[in-house]
């Protein structure tokens, strides 16, 4: 029977399904609410079984009974015998969905009728055309949503990341990629990030690209992945740089003969000129002259022989005084590769207490760096090229926020960041190996570039083809709007504004890692700037999203560790108690922590509070707080952006 806009068969339907098969429960409340049934005694009903349904008690007619007189709500629903009522008005519990969707629609026609009686009202106030519109529009969306839930405010800019473009990298070196991030079980961000690092080892300070005029950009590159504890960052860094260890051996090996014949000379060298001091010390008469230009001789030919320094590719900790040295000893070329973030701090001052950014700065950007050395006179750093591919945990990507001088003098700005999805709890057993011929084409090909371009003391330039250079002109004209206030990158101008040549840089890798055994031949093509291009495009999402970490509260990182467990298990209802067994960690300690992060996601409308538990029974623990979960939290991403972009329209 159909009544006041509702229809009293389908309502009872639907309840009486799900007392007679409790499983249907989970389904049927993401699709309903308590508010789309016409009768209020089925609203009585359907919220004490969502609440039961969210701590986990079956819905059968007996504990469904029993929890409504206990809440003293079983005479408000007709007692007893209308729960039997509901059991015989159940034809099967099969049709259950087909029932849920009859009353679901009169309540959408309910809201609607609603709709129009409130625009009349709207309409005769003398209110606004384009805001009677927007009214409407808005009132029409949430009458759209299932179960009459609001619409998703998004909770900041972290979920739901592209994932490193492996396929636009060089074949040998994209297989590499998915094959170490297929064996560990990680995100390809890291091994993709880390190869970019290894390519910029390999170049940096050794060749440098010419975009137009006197605009050049080096090859060196900062990359930081953001991934909790037991990632196996350890892993996949043996993976990616052992290449580059080998080659530095292998260098260390060439360059030793002459190390030893230098140290030789000199011992030889300065023996003969102490020689020549003493005797030009003893010598007197006309003979003296000549003794003390003999020995002048000797000390200065001792002076000129110089002793080749250890080849040096990779530090790790290192202090900045310590990378200034190394910098300078290396020809201007160092690059700090670790698995843990511990160089941000000694950065920060660690060990000096002061902060010293200086030779980060001029070590991205190639700036004339002055080193002044104890033993020695200072030296100057043409052009220096430092690159940096590390791995740090989220707590340090927060903490580095709020060191002095890493956003306000540009050090933030200068990193590529990469902000995977964690895969730890998911990661399959027993997977392949990284197949033997791709590891020994990784190692063969890397190991090349290095040792080729290791000779290299002016850099070798690298020319964009006039296809190329219009493709970067493309990107100035697609990133300047972004930056401007208001801007879709406003909030992270310093980053954005070096975002092109970030992208030219890449290019440059990708162009040499293309040849790495037969020179670098042509120019950097367009289809090289365009693979550097999209590369460069997931590095500006996980921009936002870290950038958008780094300032965000506590709450708010809470709310997405939260979500992140409820996407990850399909959780559609929820206990407070339930929950914080699941998600308890370091920043989540008590229940209440849990609290603040409950609150924002009911205001973004990711859960649904229900009705408060009944008072604490004698001898009991109280009932913890139940939740549902937004429908739509659940559906394929390329749906809710279909929705979002309706909503937006």
């Amino acid at each position: 029977m159909a009544s006041a806009g509702y229809d009293q068969a389908a309502e009872q339907a639907v309840i009486g399904a799900v007392l007679l098969a409790p499983n249907l429960m989970g389904e049927l409340a993401a699709i309903l609410s308590p508010d789309d049934f016409g009768r209020p005694a089925h609203g009585v009903l359907w919220q004490a079984m969502c609440s039961m349904h969210a701590a986990g008690t079956p819905t059968d007619p007996i504990t469904v009974a029993t929890r409504l007189a206990e809440n003293k709500d079983l005479n408000k629903v007709g007692g007893a015998p209308y729960i039997h009522t509901l059991l015989e008005a159940v034809p099967t519990s099969a049709n259950a969905g087909h029932y849920a969707g009859i009353v679901a629609d009169l309540a959408k026609r309910r809201k609607v009728a609603d709709l129009g009686n409130q625009l009349s009202r709207l309409a005769a106030s003398g209110a606004n055309v384009a805001e009677l519109v927007a009214t409407g529009r808005a009132m029409l969306d949430d009458a759209d949503v299932p179960g009459g839930w609001p619409a998703l405010i998004p909770l900041g800019r972290g979920r739901h990341l592209p994932t490193f473009p492996a396929d636009l990298l060089p074949g040998w070196l994209a297989e590499h990629v998915r094959a170490v991030a297929e064996f560990t079980q990680t995100p390809a961000d890291l091994a993709g990030s880390l190869a970019l690092a290894c390519l910029s080892t390999a170049a940096g300070g050794r060749a440098e690209v010419e975009v137009r005029g006197s605009w050049r950009e080096p090859t060196n590159l900062y990359t930081v992945v953001v991934l909790p504890p037991g990632s196996r960052k350890s892993a996949v860094f043996a993976a990616m740089v052992a290449p580059i260890l080998a080659a530095e051996k292998a260098m260390i090996e060439r360059t030793a003969p002459a190390i030893i014949e230098a140290e030789l000379a000199a011992k030889v060298a300065g023996k003969a000129a102490e020689k020549a001091s003493i005797a030009a010390a003893n010598a007197d008469g006309s003979g003296r002259d000549t003794a003390i230009a003999e020995a002048t001789a000797a000390a200065m030919n001792a002076e000129a022989i110089t002793v080749p320094v250890k080849p040096r590719l990779v530090a790790d900790d290192v202090t900045s005084e310590t990378a200034a040295s190394l910098l300078a000893e290396q020809g201007g070329r160092l690059a700090v590769l670790s698995p843990e973030g511990g160089i941000f701090a000694t950065i920060a001052g660690r060990y000096s207490g002061t902060p010293n950014l200086e030779v980060f700065l001029k070590g991205h950007a190639g700036d004339l760096m002055r080193v002044d050395r104890r033993s020695r006179e200072a030296e100057h750093v043409d052009k220096p090229a430092l690159t940096m591919g590390l791995a740090v945990q989220p707590e340090i990507l927060r903490d580095i926020a709020g060191m002095p001088g890493f956003r306000g003098l540009g050090l933030l700005a200068r990193i590529l960041f990469a902000v995977p999805e964690n895969t730890v709890g998911r990661r399959r057993i027993g997977t392949d190996p990284i197949p033997t011929e791709v590891a020994a084409a990784y190692q063969a090909n890397l190991h090349s570039l290095v040792l080729s371009l290791a000779g290299w003391t002016d850099p070798a330039v690298l020319v964009l083809a006039t296809e190329a250079n219009e493709r970067v002109l493309d990107i100035e004209r697609q990133v300047e709007p972004r930056l401007a206030p208001g801007g879709a990158w406003a909030h992270i101008v310093d980053w954005g504004s070096k975002y092109t040549g970030a992208v030219v840089r890449i290019a440059g890798l990708l162009h040499l890692a293309e040849n790495p055994n037969a020179g670098w031949p042509g120019t950097i093509t367009a289809e090289t700037l365009d693979r550097a291009a999209r590369i460069g495009e997931f590095y500006a999402a996980h921009a936002l999203g870290a950038f958008d970490d780094m300032g965000a509260d506590v709450a708010t990182r809470n709310a997405r560790h939260v979500l992140a467990w409820i996407e990850r298990t399909g959780t559609t209802a929820l206990t407070k108690r339930e929950l914080f067994r699941a998600v308890q960690c370091a920043q989540i300690k008590t229940m209440a922590d849990l609290d603040p992060a409950l609150a924002v996601l009911e205001a973004h409308g990711y859960l649904r509070p229900l009705d408060p538990p009944a008072p604490k029974r004698t001898g009991g623990r109280p009932p913890s707080p139940s939740y549902l979960v937004h429908p739509e939290v659940h559906r394929p991403a390329a749906t809710v952006h279909q929705i979002g972009a309706r909503r937006a329209s």
